[in-house]
């Protein structure tokens, strides 16, 4: 696995682990990669840890709940969504 992933080829990474998987074991497994975001970096392990979820059905899971964990502002600049026309 590689030690720093665009934030955009995030789902394609989570595909690396076997699923179901609990929250924990997710989070071992990508500790030390670094996910590259549009206001900075964050280690993929602990975004991990801070899901809500205690388990994970598949990689699209863990991809839409790391979306709630991450900041805003992660994602973009803020005001800039379709929401905020």
């Amino acid at each position: 696995m590689k030690d720093a992933i665009k934030l955009s080829h995030l789902r394609a990474a989570l595909q690396d682990i076997s699923y179901p998987v609990e929250r924990r074991e997710a989070a071992s497994a990508f500790d030390g990669v670094t996910v590259l975001m549009a206001d900075g970096d964050a280690d993929l392990g602990g975004l991990i840890r801070d899901c809500v979820t205690d388990e994970f059905a598949d990689p699209m899971d863990l991809y839409y709940e790391l979306h709630n964990a991450m900041p805003i502002t992660a994602l973009g600049e803020p005001g800039q969504s379709d929401g905020d026309a």
